[in-house]
């Protein structure tokens, strides 16, 4: 890979990843505080990612591994995206705000899959190559968050009762131009054309044959996984935020980019990991992580636990990075050339989608069933539930994951390494 293909995927991952933190840490507690939004409708909100996730696989497989080149889409799908920032930014009732909220995140949660295949194209070895530019993606969401709390000051208590969180939406849509725009000088990432002449089936022109995966019995057990995991990963979304605030943490969104910058270090040192674990091991200390920091969050407080919110906010680098990203460059490493775009759209709708799209459902009904006559929340006993969902789903994937395929893949590439450094 170029000097100069290494600094522009670094920066659209950068613009990838602040475009989104902008707005989506401090979304519950604007929507809560700001349009009296219940749990049930930040449930309705935040699903709206799980939708776009649901949606991913039929546009990458559709148009990205078909047609057009991924970085074309890429820029075009970020520019529509910056319109309905604006039209967030200008909305003043759930009513209003949620159509809007619900069309973004069809048209943002393609990209996820579309930046990772930009990528992996101008990558030889992804296992090794991927983390160092991915991390670039966290540096841009701790920047927003920096911003957001240190900068402009919009999540002290004074200022969301002012409604200045509103202000996260506008520069969304700022960002959201900038990398629209400079998506059209990425890397050329083009469509896995079809031999002239060759009959395509209606499964292969919608994508859905990354769906024949699903027929090797480790990745079955990883993608349900994947799913289930999500499900604790929609509480940390929908109600971290929201939680801090609450319980008096002072600048709560500038302290999430704790678990940022922790992710940063994590991502770095995954390669070292790969090697010295394994994928399997890798993968159960990210599950793990999610369940001690929910207990975490549930002893914590703003007080002398103070330290037990701050530590569950740094293991995210641990649950993100050892199982969303290690499942990304597992995934790669299962699909191939002719599937890349479409096995990670399959894997965006298992996280971000389906799983998701349960967790945020649960997570309001708990966020509900907890909620006092004073408008506060039994944290404790919220954050307990996600925790033991954790749990049982760590005990799943140690009994019936294997990682064989992965081990002798990279086994096959080192040993093809060392003969061409022989001869």
């Amino acid at each position: 890979m170029t000097l100069n293909n290494r600094f522009k995927l670094s920066l659209m991952m950068f613009l990838e990843f602040f475009v989104w933190g902008s707005w989506y840490v401090t979304l519950g507690t604007f929507l809560g505080n700001n349009l009296q939004a219940n749990g049930s409708q930040l449930a309705a909100a935040f699903s709206t990612q799980s939708i776009g996730a649901i949606v991913a696989p039929f546009v990458i497989g559709l148009i990205a591994d078909r047609f057009f080149n991924a970085e074309k889409i890429l820029g075009v799908l970020h520019l529509l995206g910056a319109g309905l920032m604006y039209m967030m930014f200008s909305s003043y009732s759930f009513i209003a705000f949620y159509p809007y909220v619900l069309a973004y995140m069809i048209i943002y949660m393609p990209t996820l899959a579309l930046v990772n295949s930009v990528s992996f194209n101008q990558m030889k070895d992804p296992a090794k190559e991927f983390s160092t530019i991915r991390v670039w993606g966290t540096v841009g969401w701790i920047a927003s968050g920096l911003m957001i709390s240190y900068f402009f000051v919009w999540d002290s208590s004074a200022s969301i009762g002012e409604g200045m969180l509103r202000n996260t939406f506008l520069m969304s849509s700022i960002s959201s131009v900038v990398l629209g725009l400079f998506a059209f000088t990425l890397p050329k990432t083009p469509p896995v054309v079809s031999q002239k002449g060759d009959k395509q089936s209606i499964v292969e022109i919608l994508g859905l044959d990354a769906l024949k995966l699903l027929k090797d019995k480790d990745f079955a057990i990883f993608f349900l996984s994947s799913i289930l995991i999500c499900i604790p990963l929609a509480f940390y979304y929908q109600n971290a935020n929201p939680f801090l605030s609450e319980v008096g943490l002072t600048n709560p969104t500038g302290k999430m980019t704790i678990g940022q910058v922790s992710e940063v270090l994590f991502l770095l040192m995954m390669p070292f990991f790969f090697k010295k674990f394994g994928l399997k091991i890798t993968l159960i200390v990210g599950m793990v992580a999610w369940v001690v920091r929910y207990v975490f969050f549930a002893f914590g407080d703003a007080g002398e636990g103070t330290y037990l919110l701050l530590i569950g906010i740094a293991l995210h680098g641990i649950c993100y990075d050892f199982f969303f990203v290690a499942g990304q460059i597992y995934t790669d490493s299962k699909a191939g050339p002719k599937y890349k775009s479409s096995a990670q759209g399959l894997i965006t709708l298992a996280t971000y989608g389906v799983g998701m799209l349960i967790g945020f459902w649960i997570a309001g009904i708990v966020s509900d069933s907890y909620l006092e006559a004073d408008g506060m929340h039994i944290w404790k006993n919220i954050w307990l539930i996600p925790s033991g969902i954790a749990l049982l789903v760590t005990v799943i994937f140690v009994l019936f994951f294997k990682d064989k395929d992965f081990i002798k893949a990279n086994a096959e590439r080192d040993s093809l390494k060392n003969n061409n450094i022989t001869e």
